[in-house]
C-alpha cells in the first residue's frame, strides 16, 4: 500500500494498527516517490527482533569486500581528516 507523507500524518495510528495486524508493509510517499516505508519487524527464531545486519544477512546477499576491508578509498579517507 502506498500513503502520501500527509495521509500517513493524519492517520498513522489507524495505519500502524493496520501493519501489525496484517504485516502488509506501507509505501509513504512524498511528490510520487517513496521516502519511507512502514513493516513489522523481522523476528529471529528466538523470537527477539533481528538486528539489521542479521536482516540482510537473511535476504541472502554476499558480502564483496573482505573482512577489515574498509569500503572508502585511503585518498578519500585522508581528505575526510
Amino acid at each position: 500500500m502506498d500513503i502520501s507523507v500527509t495521509q500517513f500524518k493524519h492517520h498513522c495510528l489507524e495505519i500502524i494498527r493496520r501493519v501489525e495486524q496484517t504485516g502488509a508493509p506501507v509505501a509513504i510517499t512524498r511528490r510520487g516517490k517513496v521516502v519511507a516505508q512502514l513493516r513489522t519487524p523481522a523476528v529471529s527464531k528466538s523470537g527477539r527482533a533481528q538486528k539489521p545486519w542479521e536482516r540482510l544477512r537473511a535476504m541472502g546477499g554476499r558480502l564483496l569486500a573482505d573482512p577489515g576491508e574498509s569500503v572508502i578509498r585511503d585518498k578519500d579517507f585522508e581528505a575526510l581528516r
